[in-house]
C-alpha cells in the first residue's frame, strides 16, 4: 500500500507544478518535453546504471517503452487540446474516468475478484472524479462538435494504464522497472524533439525558464509511474490500483489547492470529497 500512496502523492504534486507554470509563465509544452528526458535521467539514476544498448534492445518490454512513449506525448497534446477547447473539468474528468478501462481489463483478462462491495466503490469513485472536478454550479458544459478530443484523452488514458499492467505483469522482470519507465520516458522526449524542432522554426525559443519547469516536473512525473508499476508488482489487482490511484489523487490534489492556492471549492465538490473517501474505503475493503 505504501507505493500507492507514494504514486496518488507524486501525481497530485505534478498538478500544484502544472499550477506554478501558470504563476511563472511557463511554456508548458516545452517544460513537459525537458521533463521526458529528466525524467528518464531520474530512471537511470535509480536503476544503478546506465545500460548497454544491447541490453535495452534485446529487452522483452522494449516495445510497450516505445509504444508507451509516443502515447504519453501524444494523450498529453490531447489533454491540453480538451482543456483549451471543452474546458479544464472535462479534461480531468475524461482522465481519471478512464478508470473503467484498466479495471475492465484487469477482471476480464487476469481473473482479478469483482464483487458487489468493489462494484459500488468504483462507481461512487467515478460519481467522486466527476463531482470534484466541477468547478461551476451549472456542471459541466461540453460542445458535441468537440467531443471526439475528451473521447480520444479518455480511451488514451486508459490504455496507457492497461498497457502498463501488461507489460509489467507480462514482461518487465523485477529489478528492471526503474529502466523500462526511464525507457518510457527516453521515447517520449525523442518524439518531443521533433516538437521542439518545429517550435523553433515557428519562433518560439526553449527558455531557461522551461527548463528550470521541466526540472522540477520530472522527477516527480518519473517516481509517479515507478510507484504505480511498484504497487502492481506488490501483488494488487489493478481493479484496486487504479480506481484508489485516480480518486486519491483527485482528493489530495483538491486538498493541495485549497491550502497552498486557497482554491475556493462549491458545495457539489465537497461532496465529492466525502464520495471519494467512501470508495477508497470500499475498494480497499473488498480487496482486504
Amino acid at each position: 500500500m505504501i507505493w500507492l500512496v507514494l504514486s496518488i502523492t507524486t501525481s497530485s504534486f505534478l498538478y500544484v507544478i502544472f499550477k506554478y507554470f501558470e504563476v511563472f509563465k511557463i511554456n508548458t509544452l516545452h517544460a513537459i518535453i525537458i521533463n521526458y528526458i529528466v525524467a528518464c535521467i531520474t530512471g537511470f539514476v535509480a536503476y544503478g546504471s546506465v545500460p548497454n544498448f544491447e541490453q535495452i534492445i534485446n529487452a522483452d518490454w522494449l516495445y510497450y517503452a516505445l509504444f508507451l512513449g509516443a502515447l504519453f506525448i501524444f494523450i498529453f497534446n490531447i489533454m491540453a487540446l480538451t482543456s483549451q477547447k471543452n474546458g479544464l473539468s472535462v479534461a480531468a474528468v475524461a482522465g481519471k474516468m478512464s478508470l473503467v478501462i484498466p479495471v475492465i481489463a484487469g477482471i476480464w483478462l487476469y481473473d482479478e475478484s469483482i464483487g458487489w462491495m468493489k462494484i459500488i466503490g468504483i462507481l461512487l469513485a467515478l460519481i467522486s472524479v466527476y463531482l470534484t472536478s466541477v468547478k461551476t454550479k451549472d456542471g459541466i458544459q461540453l460542445d458535441k462538435r468537440l467531443l471526439i478530443f475528451p473521447i480520444i484523452l479518455f480511451l488514451g488514458s486508459g490504455i496507457i494504464d492497461t498497457t502498463l499492467k501488461y507489460a509489467e505483469k507480462m514482461h518487465v522482470p523485477d529489478g528492471e522497472e526503474p529502466l523500462f519507465s526511464a525507457m518510457c520516458f527516453a521515447m517520449a522526449f525523442i518524439i518531443g524533439i521533433i516538437v521542439l524542432i518545429y517550435e523553433a522554426s515557428q519562433k518560439r525559443l526553449l527558455t531557461m525558464r522551461s527548463i528550470i519547469g521541466g526540472i522540477a516536473l520530472g522527477i516527480p512525473n518519473y517516481f509517479s509511474i515507478y510507484f504505480i508499476i511498484k504497487t502492481l508488482k506488490n501483488g494488487m489487482e489493478s481493479s484496486v490500483v487504479y480506481p484508489i490511484n485516480h480518486v486519491g489523487t483527485v482528493l489530495f490534489t483538491s486538498l493541495l489547492g485549497i491550502v497552498i492556492f486557497k482554491e475556493k471549492l462549491i458545495p457539489k465538490n465537497y461532496i465529492g470529497i466525502v464520495v471519494a473517501i467512501v470508495a477508497i474505503v470500499m475498494i480497499a475493503f473488498a480487496k482486504a
